[in-house]
């Protein structure tokens, strides 16, 4: 006489039968099972990380792997809440993705999962409070110091660097590359400073070796042809050259 199969209805099984079941049978249906029951759980700790600019979609991609290791490695005799035993494990294979895949420049352990709470705190604050947290308040917070906070707001914009490339629209003027938008060392400072040391030194000397040191540099004129011009030896211009020059870069270091 054949025996009659009737198939288990599953979705009527409670939570702990069915992670029972699976755990005694590896039921490839219980486990299906469980992931949609267990599911929308998963999702809502993947929230917790949308703020970091990765698409939501990537997040409960990876909080459905951590999910499926719960499931996997769940001993229902132990007494324990699967949520419980679940909630780390999808949050430790979050964090690894972050660590190992999200940040674009080597960022710390310690210093990513700092950033990622300082971003989680920021938006709950910003909604309780209805504006943007302070330093202090976000410090308390993560329960760092307010130097810790900036270097993990700091460390945020590393996750994602604009690419110079990248087009910006400014004033609603026409497209630009952000390479083009930014600043650059303005050597016309050194140069200014150069000048106002040399102005203060020049009223230092005296009027022919003022002469001198144009009729040299200005003029490009040889010592032979100065000494010609101003009536003195080759030599006494060659040496108010070297003492003019002295007092110049004396004054101006003294400066």
């Amino acid at each position: 006489m054949a025996v009659l199969f009737i198939p288990r209805d599953l979705a009527r099984l409670p939570d702990d039968e069915l992670l029972e079941l699976y755990h005694e049978e590896r039921d490839p249906a219980a486990r299906e099972q469980l992931v949609k029951r267990f599911l929308p759980f998963a999702r809502k700790l993947a929230l917790r990380y949308v703020h970091s600019r990765e698409p939501l979609d990537d997040l409960v991609q990876v909080a459905s792997v951590g999910l499926l290791n719960a499931i996997e490695r769940f001993e229902p005799g132990r007494g324990k809440k699967f949520t419980s035993f679940a909630a780390p494990t999808i949050v430790g294979e979050l964090k690894r993705h972050f660590r190992d895949k999200g940040w674009t420049i080597h960022v710390p352990r310690d210093l990513q999962e700092r950033a990622l709470a300082v971003s989680r705190h920021t938006e709950r604050l910003s909604a309780v409070h209805g504006r943007s947290p302070t330093l202090d308040e976000l410090a308390d917070a993560v329960d760092c110091t307010i130097e810790q906070v900036m270097e993990a707001i700091d460390a945020a914009h590393n996750y994602h660097p604009a690419s110079l490339d990248a087009p910006v629209v400014h004033d609603g003027e026409d497209r630009c590359a952000l390479a083009e938008t930014l600043g650059q060392e303005d050597s016309g400072f050194e140069v200014a400073e150069h000048r106002q040391a040399l102005a203060e030194s020049w009223s230092t000397l005296s009027d022919v070796e003022r002469e001198v040191l144009s009729l040299r540099l200005v003029q490009e004129l040889t010592q032979r042809e100065i000494s010609q011009r101003i009536g003195c030896s080759q030599m006494h211009v060659s040496r108010l050259l070297r003492r003019s020059m002295i007092r110049l870069d004396t004054t101006a270091l003294a400066s």
